[in-house]
């Protein structure tokens, strides 16, 4: 979980291969009307996000035999919870955490993402920060990030 352009795709994919279960990109599952709001810099609401993150639930659910990993702004604990409804004995968070500065110059840098540079504030202001996550750094690299990850989770 983590602001927009902090990674979780990147770091997300390189996890899911290393445990070798799929990987759900969250912005994947966004309905038509979400990606258009956000493409014209409109901030989604709650309203906007319950079904979306309602099928982000049902996904994990499907994936539980297994695992999977998924990334998720999960900006908000009241979106945590409803992504871990009855999973939560089952979900292991990771909060990958930077600057506003940081952040946005990744995504200044970004090509072809409806979600704009312009957005991120939105997204730290509605930032909540989780509690008795793990919480990494986005100065590493991926690939580092992703051993910190597997060395919390033994």
């Amino acid at each position: 979980m983590g602001v927009s352009g902090s990674g979780k795709s990147s770091v997300g994919l390189l996890l899911a291969n290393e445990l070798s279960v799929p990987f759900i990109d969250a912005d994947d599952h966004h309905p038509p009307s979400n990606i258009e709001k956000m493409s014209q810099g409109i901030p989604l609401n709650d309203g906007d996000r319950a079904p979306w993150l309602d099928r982000l639930n049902e996904l994990a659910k499907k994936n539980i035999p297994n695992g999977c990993v998924i990334a998720c702004s999960a900006l908000k604990e009241a979106y945590r919870s409803k992504l871990m409804q009855s999973i939560h004995e089952q979900t292991i968070w990771v909060y990958l955490k930077g600057t506003y500065d940081q952040i946005f110059d990744r995504m200044s840098k970004r090509e072809d993402h409806y979600m704009g540079a312009t957005m991120l504030k939105s997204q730290f202001d509605q930032l909540e920060e989780p509690d008795n996550v793990i919480s990494l750094d986005i100065s590493d690299s991926p690939d580092e990030i992703v051993k910190k990850i597997k060395l919390e989770q033994k």
